[in-house]
């Protein structure tokens, strides 16, 4: 684990700023993993995040608790849709992490018929 990304050891959620268009700010609350230095993260592929991290991938991250009361300090990142066998492989470590909470969000997402994607946050 990176120095940067100590705070996140043993955590459960991530704030993750990303930005709009006009230079405003958006915070949002999610689970994530670490793995060989960068930290995961899943969310609906239609999520206004994707789109604002695809238009800007500068980001800030920090640990939360689960309504996104700071528990640390921001760090700067940068941010990317992750594909192929790193977004497999992030989503089989969120799996692990998160056990039958993410499994009950993961059968909630198929029943509305939705995608997802993996985003890869390097600090």
């Amino acid at each position: 684990m990176k120095d940067r990304l100590r705070p996140f050891a043993g955590q459960k959620y991530l704030n993750l700023e990303s930005y709009r268009r006009n230079g405003q700010a958006v915070r949002t609350p999610l689970w994530f993993v670490e793995v060989d230095g960068r930290l995961y993260v899943r969310t609906p592929d239609d999520a206004w995040k994707v789109k604002r991290i695809r238009h800007t991938p500068r980001v800030r991250v920090a640990v939360c608790d689960f309504r996104g009361a700071l528990k640390g300090d921001w760090i700067e990142a940068s941010a990317r849709v992750a594909e192929g066998d790193e977004a497999e492989s992030a989503n089989r470590e969120l799996a692990r992490k998160y056990g039958i909470q993410k499994r009950l969000i993961d059968w909630g997402t198929w029943l509305r018929r939705r995608g997802h994607i993996v985003i890869a946050i390097e600090a």
